[in-house]
């Protein structure tokens, strides 16, 4: 008897445990809600991290374009960017931790509070604006992706859609926040604004310098949009390097350069300059190169070749600034926007100036950025391989392989530049594992949770390859 007593005693106590057990669940330390404020600078350094991070995880296209090679693990200079899966990384940083959150900023504006309307309306056309860059990201990387379906948490497994289409809405979307940003009204505050400190006509300028960059992006199908878009933005965007949309990172963690991370904190000797880019830095006694590289343990600048075995010690390595803890990030500058200029000129486009003028300006504010000088410039552009009127080849040559040395560190850029001009020539890497990937193909997990609308979208791009193009790079 006495047992069956212990027992049912312990077994009111078990019960008597159990009427309270959800309250363990209750979150009694975290935030019912995010302000908006927070998850606009949380959108925005997600992006700036994924777009200047060199893990072989997420970004790799500092390898694909041959600024940088590899010693030891060769898969991704060859190609490989399916074994670590780097699509789905790619893919996730930019739906989930970019466009999700700067659409729940969106949706919590209207009942924020301690801000007036005309700032709310500022506030909403910025994160609209860093929607718009980042889907053009995602476009530009995969081709028809989900976007009208996006971000629906009631829809998990959304339709994707044309790419072409998605640039022509991104167009709209860009031009309404435009007109909407007023700059007799606040945006959001200094801090919490980590690009432009809350300035709302510095916004105004990135906003149509990326109508510039989108317009230029399409030129070679729709010449028309693209010459409509230029002109109407050319004297509104970047004007100078001040307007360069910088993401600054701190010397301390967890708000430093993913590139330190990368590469300092982790001890690797993974990653070493490219026999391509190094050589045409040697050969046009360019006034980078001791800004963008640290030479090899024999005090000289030699790349490794790309997809082979390359031992650390023999070749030249990122510049110890590009590795420093708060070297900032850069999403997007007065650089590439001179360079759409000269573009734009040689296209017949309406723009200001010459093409050789703005190739100059774009080269002389890299050479300026990167630690040189304006004489340095000067001597630079005289060379005969550099200047506009003698250097080898069409503008395409011209201003493609300049632009390939200028946007060095900026590897997704890089790729997409190239891609569109097509110069410089990349030679094949030592032991290609693929075809030279002009797209990501979609990530596993579209493949085998969402295969309706992936095998529908898989058959619109004509087929998920890495050798599918994307709907603008028809040469």
């Amino acid at each position: 008897m006495k047992k069956y007593l212990i027992i049912f005693a312990s077994m009111v106590s078990l019960a008597a445990c159990t009427k309270n057990i959800d309250s363990y669940n209750d979150q009694t330390k975290a935030a019912s809600s995010a302000p908006p404020a927070t998850l606009f600078s949380n959108a925005v350094r997600n992006l700036a991290d994924v777009l200047t991070s060199s893990s072989v995880n997420t970004n790799i296209f500092r390898l694909t374009e041959q600024h940088w090679t590899t010693t030891t693990y060769t898969d991704e200079p060859n190609y490989d960017v399916y074994t670590r899966n780097i699509p789905q990384t790619w893919w996730t940083n930019l739906y989930r931790d970019v466009l999700s959150d700067l659409k729940e900023c969106k949706r919590l504006l209207p009942g924020s509070t301690g801000a007036t309307a005309g700032t709310k309306t500022n506030q909403n056309a910025m994160a609209d604006i860093m929607m718009v860059y980042t889907y053009s990201v995602l476009v530009n990387t995969f081709g028809n992706v989900p976007y009208t379906k996006a971000l629906d948490y009631d829809n998990l497994f959304p339709a994707y859609d044309d790419a072409k289409t998605i640039y022509d809405d991104l167009f709209t979307r860009l031009d309404a926040d435009i007109a909407a940003l007023n700059t007799a009204e606040k945006g959001f505050d200094a801090s919490q604004d980590i690009v432009y400190g809350g300035s709302v006509s510095a916004w105004i300028k990135f906003a149509n310098s990326l109508k510039i960059r989108m317009a230029m992006t399409v030129a070679d199908v729709n010449a028309a949009k693209a010459k409509s878009a230029v002109e109407a933005a050319d004297t509104k965007a970047f004007g100078s390097a001040v307007d360069n949309a910088v993401f600054k990172y701190y010397a301390i963690t967890p708000n430093n350069n993913p590139i330190w991370t990368d590469l300092v904190q982790s001890k690797r000797q993974d990653f070493i300059a490219a026999n391509l880019l190094i050589d045409k830095l040697n050969s046009l006694s360019d006034p980078r190169l001791s800004n963008y590289f640290k030479p090899n343990d024999n005090k000289i600048y030699v790349g490794g070749v790309p997809g082979a075995t390359n031992t650390f010690s023999l070749f030249a390595k990122a510049n110890d600034k590009i590795t420093a803890m708060d070297f900032p990030g850069m999403l997007m500058d007065y650089v590439e926007i001179e360079f759409y200029r000269a573009e734009a000129i040689e296209r017949g486009f309406t723009v200001a100036g010459t093409a050789a003028q703005h190739y100059n300006n774009a080269i002389t504010a890299s050479i300026l950025y990167w630690g040189g000088t304006t004489a340095d410039a000067t001597v630079y552009l005289a060379q005969p391989s550099v200047a506009y009127a003698t250097a080898t080849g069409t503008w395409r040559q011209k201003i493609g392989t300049q632009k390939w040395i200028a946007l060095y560190n900026r590897g997704y850029e890089t790729w997409t530049e190239r891609r569109r001009l097509d110069f410089p020539v990349l030679p094949v890497p030592a032991a290609p594992k693929g075809d030279y990937p002009n797209r990501f193909a979609y990530p596993t997990n579209e493949q085998t949770l969402n295969n309706q609308h992936y095998a529908e979208a898989a058959k619109a791009i004509g087929g998920d390859k890495a050798s599918t193009k994307v709907f603008w790079d028809v040469n």
